[in-house]
């Protein structure tokens, strides 16, 4: 409830990503790929799409370092939209929350040392494809936590349709 505004954001960075895992938490396989019509999303495609939206922003937009495996190799000029949310069908649960941890590790260490050179004001290294202007790393986290917000809405949802947990 107090805090800096780094400190602030990343912790509600956090509890969004916890939220993620806490939905995701004790589902087999088969439950992670499970559909809540009428939408073709799963918990276990969330937990992908998240892991890459996190190599997107700080891997790609951020430090223009490519993206993190297994992102690197896809071929997103002929890939369909979809593509994470259908392949999270052929990934192990283990799998699944060990490329979200992986993923999220990442960005963590690049927040970190974004953070020893410009603080939240770093920009991208590049640029919008719309605006042609830098995002700023405060910007970047902001984003985040609307991306999480959004889909951990869908998570519920999906959750509840598979054993009826709430909250």
């Amino acid at each position: 409830m107090h805090g800096s505004e780094v400190a602030i954001l990343r912790g509600a960075l956090a509890y969004q990503r916890d939220t993620l895992r806490w939905k995701c938490a004790g589902l087999t396989g088969e439950q992670l790929a499970q559909q809540c019509p009428p939408t073709g999303m799963t918990l276990g495609g969330l937990m992908k799409h998240l892991s890459l939206v996190e190599s997107q922003w700080f891997d790609h937009w951020f430090r223009d370092a490519g993206y993190a495996p297994p992102f690197d190799g896809v071929d997103w000029a002929v890939t369909e939209d979809d593509w994470e949310f259908e392949s999270a069908r052929d990934d192990t649960p283990e799998e699944l929350r060990a490329l979200f941890d992986e993923a999220v590790r990442r960005s963590d260490a690049v927040v970190d040392e974004a953070l020893t050179r410009g603080g939240l004001d770093e920009e991208s290294v590049r640029r919008s494809p719309k605006t042609a202007q830098t995002f700023t790393l405060r910007w970047i986290l902001v984003h985040m936590i609307e991306e999480y917000a959004r889909h951990n809405g869908h998570a519920d949802l999906i959750r509840e349709s598979i054993d009826g947990q709430t909250g």
